[in-house]
């Protein structure tokens, strides 16, 4: 699946602490509702003794986003705190159990869903920044990322493979139909822009008898399609496809997305500056103030206001203003509120809290904010082409680092530098954050979170005034991601975001999450 900005870099709009447990998790349960036909009474998650989700599945939301799709919610509803309680109140047991599987990717989820008919599995990973990956439906290896409509054929005799497909063919038009084969049977899986009509359903079940058929909706806003083509993936093809004509970052953003989502140029700029309202009113919700019992940090961004207009904090200009909103969003995604994952939710602040703060002393437009935004979205896209956004793959240097080298190219945007000079900028914002733990404190993404989105926001005004002033990146960005890419491959487990290693594991971080532990109560873990 091609990347897109909208899909996998900035967004999706959601409520929670962690894109990859909340959002991620609400993806993979709306796709398992459906595999059931919303018919459930009772769901087993399991999750590796050795993966990142045993320690984070309660602190970071996972079982609150899993529930929440599991009743068909969207990843920004109101409801969502509320959704394990609520799904339990419906009658569906929710159980979550550890198991020792040695599952490759630490974000694996393993569903057994039953009702009194018939029982399912499914098994899929969260990648980063809210995307995911349905690797396994029923022992069947499939590739579902929730960019099209799937229609899944289930056929018990392997003889009547043939002629179910010819009549898929013949009554629908497919992006893609796969064929997969495991002892118990046949499944047969359709890539659509579209489902399966009822009549070319009801053709099939009279074709093939003991057949069944179940539809997955998509749960991404930009839609994936058949010969899908975009300009570019990495820094160096960008390079090599303005051919020194040196059009700006976010002109190259929206070509891009152009091409990925089938969107002209105006419904590009207009769902970014869409996102960039929706972040502004988010600032304004947390100085306003926010409230959250499971959580740690009171109300700072208001007493940093309040001592910013008294002038009794050192003069550092626009940055003082970024500092401000970076604070305000990570406590309205810490109080549920709604926020935009860019590129995930831990590291939701640094990117729009930089660039609103910048653009607002510059006296820019909402615009000029969403092109910066979108030259963001293409340094995104080359991290998310090439390696991951999720923390728990490659420590905070896949977040933090990932924001600061997003942040630097939108400032370089804002003021007006170049194509080279904002990916120099990137490139030296990733570049001194490489290795970079994540160490959530209590296994929530609020210390040392809220510090690490402010210093990447802080860096990232650095790097972007360097480049802006000629500065020599010296390492080009896709070599810059290709070292965070081997430096994640030797850092231990403990420290990618199992709240295992670093500050989590100091004295004071263990009292907190006993403390919190206790308030919050404990979450039943048993077999189905």
């Amino acid at each position: 699946m091609q990347v897109s900005i909208f899909n996998d870099v900035i967004g999706p709009v959601m409520r929670g602490s962690s894109s990859s447990h909340c959002a991620a998790a609400l993806r993979i349960g709306r796709l398992a509702r459906d595999l059931m036909g919303a018919d459930i009474t009772r769901v087993l998650v399991e999750f590796d003794a050795q993966g990142s989700l045993p320690t984070t599945h309660d602190s970071q939301g996972s079982d609150m986003g899993l529930c929440g799709g599991l009743l068909g919610w969207d990843a920004a509803d109101s409801r969502l705190p509320d959704s394990v309680a609520t799904l339990r109140d419906s009658g569906i047991r929710f159980d979550v159990a550890v198991v020792d599987t040695r599952d490759p990717h630490p974000n694996t989820y393993r569903l057994t869903l039953a009702n009194a008919r018939e029982r399912h599995t499914l098994i899929a990973i969260s990648t980063g920044g809210g995307m995911m990956e349905v690797l396994e439906i029923d022992g069947f290896p499939v590739s579902i990322g929730g960019d099209y409509s799937e229609t899944l054929v289930f056929l018990p005799d392997p003889s009547q493979t043939s002629s179910a497909v010819a009549c898929l063919r013949a009554g629908m038009q497919a992006d893609d139909i796969a064929v997969s084969r495991v002892e118990s049977g046949t499944l047969v899986r359709v890539r659509a822009q579209g489902f399966a009509g009822d009549a070319l359903e009801a053709q099939l079940r009279g074709m093939v008898p003991g057949m069944d058929v179940r539809r997955l909706g998509p749960v991404l806003p930009v839609r994936s399609r058949a010969g899908l083509l975009v300009p570019f993936s990495t820094a160096a093809e960008l390079v090599s496809h303005d051919a020194g004509r040196n059009r700006p970052l976010w002109e190259w953003a929206v070509e891009y997305e152009m091409a990925r989502g089938g969107l002209t140029h105006d419904e590009v700029v207009s769902k970014m500056v869409d996102i960039v309202r929706l972040l502004r009113t988010s600032i304004g919700e947390g100085i306003a103030g926010t409230t959250y019992e499971d959580r740690m940090l009171g109300h700072q961004s208001g007493e940093f206001k309040r001592h910013l207009e008294a002038d009794r904090l050192l003069d550092t200009g626009a940055l003082a203003r970024t500092v401000l909103y970076v604070t305000a969003l990570m406590e309205v995604k810490s109080s549920m509120g709604v926020i935009v994952a860019a590129p995930t939710a831990g590291a939701c602040a640094a990117l729009p809290g930089s660039c609103i703060a910048f653009a607002e002393e510059m006296g820019k437009s909402e615009e000029d904010m969403a092109r910066a935004m979108l030259a963001a979205g293409a340094i995104g896209l080359f991290i998310a082409s090439q390696w991951t956004f999720a923390a728990e793959v490659g420590g905070c240097q896949a977040e933090g680092g990932s924001a600061a080298a997003m942040a630097a190219a939108a400032l370089v945007t804002l003021a007006g530098g170049t194509l080279p000079q904002a990916l120099a900028a990137a490139s030296m914002a990733l570049q001194s954050m490489l290795g970079l733990i994540c160490d959530p404190v209590a296994g929530r993404v609020e210390v040392p979170c809220l510090g690490k989105n402010v210093l990447a926001a802080s860096h990232a005004a650095s790097c972007a005034n360097m480049a802006l002033a000629g500065f020599d990146q010296i390492i080009p960005f896709d070599e810059v991601v290709d070292a965070a890419r081997r430096v994640a491959g030797r850092m231990p487990r403990e420290h990618r975001c199992t709240a295992l290693g670093g500050l989590a594991d100091t004295p004071t971080a263990r009292a907190l999450e006993a403390g919190l532990a206790a308030r919050k109560g404990c979450v039943t873990t048993c077999g189905l």
